[in-house]
């Protein structure tokens, strides 16, 4: 089901025939540096991610990650969408995408439409970003949604801290 369009994007949710795309998005280098390895090492253990983490926040709030593709040609592209995390106050915007769709826009264009879906349809007045100071697009990303730097934290069960935006 299509949840928003913007001129180039379809935000829709993540089901279990979108395993093969989940499977190689969280084996990138990238989600494995800035987000941490999930342990994906088969189609099933997609499979199950998706079931036990994506879905399940469809029917406890409206949000929570979405697939991210190209309108024209339905190709999924990367993931975004809003998180309530038990360790955060707030509730935060995330994204990732394959390598070869980053630098393009995609990631703001996506993520823009979500925030405001958020605050003008869920009312959600404040939200947060996450993470790690090393990655810097990231970080440009983030600021260019207008979220601020506020203070370094560590969340439940990580050993490193991270780097914690809120909109203003």
């Amino acid at each position: 089901m299509v949840i928003l369009t913007t001129s180039r994007l379809e935000i829709i949710e993540i089901t279990i025939s979108d395993t093969p795309f989940i499977f190689e998005l969280l084996n990138t280098a990238s989600w494995k540096k800035f987000i941490g390895d999930r342990e994906i090492k088969t189609q099933d253990d997609a499979k199950n991610y998706i079931v036990n983490k994506f879905i399940p926040a469809y029917s406890t709030w409206w949000f929570g990650f979405r697939l991210v593709r190209i309108k024209e040609s339905k190709t999924p592209i990367g993931i975004c969408g809003l998180v309530k995390r038990d360790a955060l106050e707030h509730i935060d915007i995330g994204f990732a995408f394959l390598p070869e769709y980053e630098g393009k826009g995609y990631g703001f264009e996506s993520a823009s439409a979500i925030m405001q879906h958020a605050k003008t349809e869920l009312g959600i007045k404040t939200i947060a970003g996450i993470t790690n100071s090393d990655n810097k697009s990231s970080i440009a990303l983030l600021e260019k949604l207008g979220l601020h730097f506020q203070k370094m934290i560590l969340l439940p069960e990580e050993t490193e801290e991270i780097m914690l935006f809120i909109t203003q």
